[in-house]
């Protein structure tokens, strides 16, 4: 029987971080609209900043990270040849036990179906969209004006 389990992040996982973040397909990205440089990646490892960041182990190999934010948002990435296997689903159910609270929240790119589907599956419910503007499309605007 497969074994899933978390481990707290180490500056020492930024490599592996890296290349998860690069196996992503953009349509995932909801905080920036590119991959950023390993540098880059590696001061926002070293910046530990979730509440609580894991990588997730399926037996005794790194398969995916889960995190969670002080705000209770919940982060999570499976290694494609590791999809579809329970993975993501049990490391949630550990996240969750470990970090009890009344409310959690997972902000998704409402182009990415397959996150918007796993979460659905897991009981979160669709409670709202974000838009965005940019100052600098506001200062465009008010010049066309």
């Amino acid at each position: 029987m497969a074994r899933i389990r978390l481990r707290k992040i180490q500056s020492s996982d930024s490599k592996f971080l890296y290349e998860l973040l690069k196996e992503r397909n953009p349509k995932s990205f909801i905080s920036h609209k590119s991959l950023p440089t390993y540098h880059e990646h590696k001061q926002f490892v070293k910046s530990f900043p979730y509440s609580r960041w894991y990588v997730i182990y399926f037996n005794s190999v790194r398969a995916g990270s889960i995190s969670i934010t002080v705000q209770n948002e919940i982060g999570i990435w499976i290694l494609q040849k590791f999809q579809n296997k329970g993975i993501g689903s049990k490391a949630l159910e550990i996240l969750i036990q470990k970090s009890p609270t009344k409310r959690y929240l997972a902000n998704i790119n409402p182009k990415n179906k397959e996150s918007m589907e796993f979460f659905e599956k897991h009981n979160f419910k669709l409670i709202q969209y974000t838009f965005e503007l940019k100052n600098n499309e506001t200062k465009k605007k008010n010049k066309a004006i």
